[in-house]
């Protein structure tokens, strides 16, 4: 099959994406594949490279156990230009991440790619409200002269965890140019979706690709969140100067037991257990913050709950 379809595809790029901090590559993987209107080529089987860590239950019921998937997803550019694969994974192996690497990297040479991509998010000290920068890491000399020329930071010393680097090695052993565009996302807010820093690595990729691509609605996305989380830091920052500047008041004033227990008469007993579900969640994981954050502003409640929700943002985030 796979020698079939590399009659049919011109030089491809390839271009992989999977989750991560901000859902920078996922989202970027998934605006460019309907913009686009990309084709599904083939899904690859990498179920041996995931160990099972948990099920889900639904009522009561345990579920199927379901690895995550990987689809190779297809654009045939216009005569003259680099063909456009889009590997899109649900998820990166706990393990064996050199092994799923190289399981890619067969099928990327099967298929006669000449260089590829992958895009992930690099935590900072940036305001929300920022347009966030795309630093760059290449597998060759040649990448760092196409970085100047876009005006693209390169990343100077570090490491880069999970496949968004180890990807690239397994490329550059390959002979196959590699290169990885990383978006600035607020460090304090990692675990929200930050979709600003999407389009960010999305126009640096396509103007190395050389193809247009229109950003109005992930850009309005992008607005619509930039000015929700710089409300929320403003808001934290606000109740952190208030606790350093107010005297320590009585446990039993009735400051102290409105804060231990919000007012809920308003909710009913339904919603009242969904906003603790997602407060256990947000807590575990806190990219969930952001859909418990939209269920307290739906309910009309968030004022009641908001000390409660910004102390999830007080620990730090423990990104890589």
């Amino acid at each position: 099959m796979a020698k079939d379809i590399k009659a049919d595809l011109n030089s491809p790029w390839m271009l992989a994406v999977w989750p991560g901090m901000g859902h920078v590559a996922v989202a970027a993987g998934y605006y460019l594949i309907a913009r686009m209107r990309m084709s599904l080529l083939t899904e690859i089987n990498t179920k041996t490279f995931f160990d099972v860590d948990h099920v889900d239950v639904k009522s009561g019921v345990i579920q199927p156990v379901c690895a995550p998937r990987s689809r190779l997803f297809v654009w045939k550019a216009p005569k003259g230009q680099h063909d456009l694969l889009v590997l899109l994974s649900e998820g990166q192996p706990q393990t064996d991440k050199a092994k799923f690497s190289n399981h890619v990297m067969d099928l990327a040479v099967s298929l006669g790619v000449t260089r590829i991509f992958t895009l992930a998010a690099m935590a900072t000290e940036m305001a929300p409200e920022s347009n966030p920068r795309v630093f760059g890491m290449t597998t060759e000399s040649s990448g760092i002269t196409e970085f100047e020329q876009l005006e693209v930071p390169v990343l100077e010393d570090g490491q880069v965890s999970g496949l968004n680097g180890i990807l690239l090695a397994a490329a550059m052993e390959r002979g196959i140019e590699g290169t990885g565009l990383l978006g600035e996302i607020p460090t304090l807010f990692a675990h929200f979706p930050f979709p600003a820093a999407s389009i960010a690595v999305l126009r640096i990729f396509t103007t190395i690709a050389n193809f247009p691509l229109d950003f109005t609605e992930l850009q309005q996305q992008a607005d619509a969140i930039k000015s929700q989380l710089g409300k929320l830091l403003q808001r934290l920052q606000q109740q952190m100067e208030k606790e350093s500047s107010d005297d320590e008041e009585p446990e039993d004033s009735p400051e102290a037991e409105a804060r231990k227990n919000p007012e809920r008469a308003a909710l009913s007993a339904s919603d009242a257990r969904r906003i603790e579900q997602l407060f256990a969640e947000a807590v575990s994981d806190r990219s969930n913050a952001f859909e418990l954050k939209n269920e307290l502003d739906r309910l009309g409640v968030f004022a009641e709950f908001e000390d409660r929700f910004l102390d999830l943002f007080r620990a730090d985030p423990g990104v890589s």
